[in-house]
């Protein structure tokens, strides 16, 4: 498809480099507020699974503290994420520096979501299609719910963006997107400062699908 294979990244480059041009000022103050904050610990980097399932490092702004238990385990989500750090999910802040993932190549301004590298094995067949293009900053998805939905319903949204990938239908998630960022709802569950863990896709006998990965991609 001509629209997949040029003209979205002609469009993904252009508009990530315009976003970060005209946002150069936020992302500067939250770079010196962070920086007072965290001791100089700005950004967080993970590695996430891209097209194809190729890992890659996606880029945010470090929200959460590094506290531990006394086991040296880091304490949950809720007890780390910092009241900077608070704020700055609810504007979705802490997503902004993706477009540098986006200039890079690894993501796309629409698509799925990058999730977790430990996900890739509890995918099923269905859902491992999901990788069949760059993941997204924003997405089908996330206009749809964002993290309020169950894991069900973001593949199913996931899977129907596959069906209707186009630039009109880009277009759309890109509006709906600004009024939700400027709405700031659904950004987590309610008394969830992330979203629930996915544990895989349970089959009627109780057990999970699994999905064997091919042996020569690497996920660690």
């Amino acid at each position: 498809m001509i629209y997949s294979f040029f003209v979205k990244t002609v469009f993904d480059y252009f508009v990530s480099l315009m976003l970060l041009l005209l946002l150069s000022p936020l992302i500067l103050i939250v770079i010196i507020l962070l920086g007072i904050q965290n001791k100089g610990k700005i950004l967080f980097f993970q590695k996430r699974p891209g097209y194809k399932g190729k890992p890659f490092h996606i880029i945010k702004f470090k929200t959460m503290s590094d506290d531990v238990d006394e086991k040296g385990n880091l304490l949950p989500d809720e007890y780390r994420i910092t009241n900077l750090g608070r704020i700055i999910r609810k504007c979705s802040l802490d997503e902004v520096l993706q477009l540098i993932n986006v200039l890079k190549g690894d993501m796309s301004i629409v698509g799925p979501r990058p999730l977790l590298m430990k996900y890739l094995e509890l995918y099923d067949e269905i859902q491992y299609t999901r990788h069949d293009v760059l993941p997204g900053i924003t997405g089908w998805a996330q206009v749809n719910g964002r993290n309020a939905i169950s894991w069900d319903s973001k593949f199913k949204l996931d899977l129907e963006y596959l069906e209707k990938n186009s630039f009109w239908f880009d277009l759309k998630i890109l509006f709906l997107t600004f009024f939700i960022v400027l709405s700031r709802s659904d950004v987590n569950k309610e008394g969830h400062s992330s979203t629930d863990e996915f544990k895989g896709t349970a089959t009627p006998n109780g057990k999970n699908h699994k999905r064997r990965e091919p042996q020569e991609l690497s996920y660690t």
